[in-house]
């Protein structure tokens, strides 16, 4: 089905359950232990009714992955002697047996190293024995010597003078900045870095393989149902029909599980050669230097103002580094739409660097580009003596700043903005910093602007409706947490007028239809739109099977009524079995190019900055929010605190401490790289405006769960100078750059 906004969007009066605040239908199976997360699945359950617990992958092993421990240079000898020797080893797999393997092109690096190696503890072995404690003893006893390349590249900052411009479309130009910054009354020119930070998802990668004959089915945590699937029959040059991709329950990705990584690969290879299921999870250091992560930035930021502060030049240049043929950090995303002005410049600059794979990590290009860019217009207020806010809203634009002639489907970020102003007390800031104390605390209010793309891709989904008038909803969308089981059932059931104790909810599994996957904010208002596809599809067949017209067919209740008569569910469906239909949503290319679909929202933070430790304490968290129909209030609330919490750990701890000799992220595990915990995050308050979009989906939903993110840190940093009057361009902001600049004491 192609989406038309004039008749496939469904009005207001036929929804009952959607927008609703409504419970997870899956939590049951979370809270009793029967929802099968990778890492654990060697059963699964299949209900009272039939049985229980079933095994599907009987007699699995245990892989244990082996990393380079080296960040660049070549396997000089790899000796498996001792290991193979050793109790309970069924197998070991290296790049010498593995047989041949492609490279996906989502994959930047090789996901099994040798003998040359590319990034440190890129996998160069998986020992695969009886028992897990066998496989991880084993793959200790692999002796490697390596020769260790003296030529890596691991510090940006040395390889930002060599970096290229990221591709033919990494600058944008309009008007004349050069002209236009010269001649303002008021400039900002200042350079800002974010640090390597990586996912630390609870679940970690996970995989159980099993081959039957030459046939896989792989039992894995992705994000991207069909994205795995296709990078791994590409990687193990296999019919793609011939992989099965399983993954019903996520524990966390945050765009960590968007792509084939080495746990699923190296487990189809372990479960081949042992001839038996493997389970392989990557212990928690592999996650940081074996996986991606996101990649550190230098920022430089240049703003132009006339003295009422409206915009008159803004340049935006970003430095990121990767792997040889990687992809940019697309910091400057948000500069190129978010604010007004006529004279403009963003640049993204790419180094090669010899670091694991920098890739998607929630908000990518946003995240870490609001960190920058929302810091700079708090200096430019200052600059100006101007409030925060009202800067903000004098270069508000309707249309896209580089491309005038198209509009924004829907632009709420004024509506934000004050309301967040209002319910924050704003008005209540004293203009100049380090004026509020508590005793020995100084107290400081911040804010910034949020903003995130939506992003409109195709969807598919497959309905059935049995003689009980149960409908299944079956599609390969995935739930990382989010609570897409939730808002699929709620949809299936407005659409075909069903209370949602009648409707089954499938997800995660190959053999089901496309859908958009989880991952970019993007997942929710294009599966829900799959889904609408179908049911419509469906509705059709049912009306058609009653001789109703389906354009006067109403469901209701578990029933169709039109033209004056009743029919029940069950009676369309009668003794022939169930009725299935199976579409999809699809999506005119001329409708992004005439409209700009965006969400925006603003993030209000008050702290307490202690002024002979400079302990900071995050105290209140407000965020607005306007991303179109809110599908469920309960799970997109959940969304929104959990971004806000990432953005309080961007902003006051997380960082990947690299060793720039030997090539590594040498905080690898959760004892060093510090993330928020309960005692680090006050009461957060999350206000969503009501915005349905009819120009986004067919419930004129768009996506949500990164907009809470983008944009937290700066308004958290930007408090953390109103209380102490020191600006801190370096993230994070710890205690000990805040008292190298002589934080404000009395």
């Amino acid at each position: 089905m192609k989406f038309d906004p004039s008749s496939t969007v469904v009005p207001d009066e036929a929804l009952r359950q959607v927008g609703q605040p409504t419970p997870r239908v899956d939590g049951p199976r979370k809270t009793t232990g029967t929802a099968p997360y990778a890492g654990e699945w060697t059963r699964e359950w299949a209900g009272e009714s039939a049985g229980g617990w079933q095994d599907e992958a009987p007699g699995a092993a245990y892989g244990w992955v082996r990393g380079a421990g080296i960040a660049k240079g070549r396997i000089a000898a790899l000796d498996l002697s001792a290991a193979r020797a050793a109790p309970g080893v069924l197998a070991i797999v290296t790049a010498d047996n593995a047989g041949a393997l492609d490279q996906a092109p989502r994959n930047t690096a090789r996901l099994l190293g040798g003998p040359a190696i590319d990034h440190y503890h890129q996998a160069i072995a998986v020992v695969v024995a009886t028992t897990l404690e066998q496989a991880r003893e084993a793959a200790a006893l692999i002796d490697v010597r390596y020769e260790e390349s003296e030529a890596g590249r691991f510090d940006l900052a040395a390889e930002r003078t060599k970096a290229p411009l990221a591709g033919e479309d990494a600058c944008t130009q309009a008007g004349d900045f050069d002209a236009a910054f010269a001649a303002a009354p008021v400039q900002l020119d200042a350079t800002y870095t974010t640090p390597d930070e990586t996912h630390a998802m609870m679940e970690p990668h996970a995989t159980l393989a099993a081959w039957d004959g030459d046939r896989l089915t792989v039992w894995t945590s992705t994000q991207m149902v069909d994205w795995c699937r296709t990078d791994l029959a590409r990687t193990l040059k296999m019919p793609k029909e011939k992989v099965r991709v399983r993954s019903p329950f996520i524990g966390g990705g945050f765009g960590g599980k968007l792509f084939l990584r080495a746990d699923t690969l190296l487990a189809a290879l372990a479960a081949r050669a042992a001839g038996r299921p493997v389970r392989v999870a990557l212990h928690r250091p592999l996650m940081a230097n074996n996986t991606t992560h996101r990649p550190a930035t230098i920022q430089r930021i240049r703003l132009g103002a006339g003295r009422d502060g409206r915009l008159t030049a803004i340049a935006h240049e970003s430095w990121s580094g990767d792997q040889p043929g990687g992809q940019p950090e697309t910091a400057v995303n948000q500069t190129r739409l978010l604010y007004a002005g006529a004279n403009r410049r963003t640049a993204m600059y790419l180094a090669e660097m010899d670091l694991p794979e920098g890739n998607s990590m929630r908000a990518p290009g946003e995240a870490p580009g609001m960190m920058a860019l929302e810091i700079a217009m708090d200096e430019l207020a200052e600059r100006l003596g101007m409030d925060p806010v009202a800067l903000r809203l004098a270069n508000d634009t309707e249309v896209d700043p580089e491309h005038p002639e198209r509009r924004f489907t829907q632009r709420r970020l004024a509506n934000c903005l004050r309301e967040g102003a209002q319910r924050f007390g704003w008005a209540q800031r004293p203009a100049q910093p380090g004026l509020r104390r508590e005793g020995r605390w100084a107290i400081g209010w911040g804010m910034a602007a949020a903003f995130r793309n939506h992003l409109l891709m195709k969807s598919a989904a497959r309905v059935r409706l049995d003689a009980q008038g149960r409908l299944t909803v079956e599609t390969d969308m995935t739930d990382i947490g989010t609570g897409s089981y939730t808002i699929v059932a709620q949809t299936a059931a407005d659409l075909l007028g069903l209370p949602l104790s009648q409707v089954d909810v499938r997800l995660g599994d190959s053999d089901w239809p496309v859908s958009a996957g989880s991952g970019g904010q993007f997942g929710a208002a294009n599966a829900t739109g799959g889904v609408y596809a179908a049911c419509m599809k469906l509705r059709d067949m049912i009306a058609r099977r009653l001789g109703v017209e389906p354009v006067r067919a109403e469901f209701d209740g578990g029933c169709v009524r039109a033209d004056g008569r009743r029919f029940t569910l069950t009676e369309a469906v009668g003794e022939d079995g169930p009725l299935v239909a199976e579409d999809g949503i699809d999506y005119d290319e001329k409708l992004s190019a005439q409209w700009q679909h965006s969400t925006y929202g603003a993030h209000f933070v008050e702290v307490a900055v202690h002024v002979d430790t400079a302990e900071i304490r995050v105290r209140r968290m407000l965020a607005v929010c306007a991303a179109g129909r809110i599908l469920n209030p309960i799970t997109a609330r959940s969304q929104v605190i959990g971004a806000m919490t990432m953005g309080v750990g961007a902003a006051l701890m997380e960082e990947l401490a690299v060793d720039t000799r030997r090539g590594l992220f040498i905080n690898h595990d959760l004892a060093g790289y510090e993330v928020p915990v309960h005692a680090d995050i006050p009461a957060q308050e999350v206000v969503f405006l009501d915005e349905p979009d009819t120009l986004a989906s067919p419930l004129a939903a768009k996506g949500l769960a990164e907009l809470g993110l983008c944009g937290a840190a700066a308004a958290v940093a930007n408090a953390v100078c109103h209380a102490t009057g020191v600006r801190v361009r370096d993230y994070p902001v710890t205690l000990d750059k805040l008292i190298a600049q002589e934080p404000h004491a009395a």
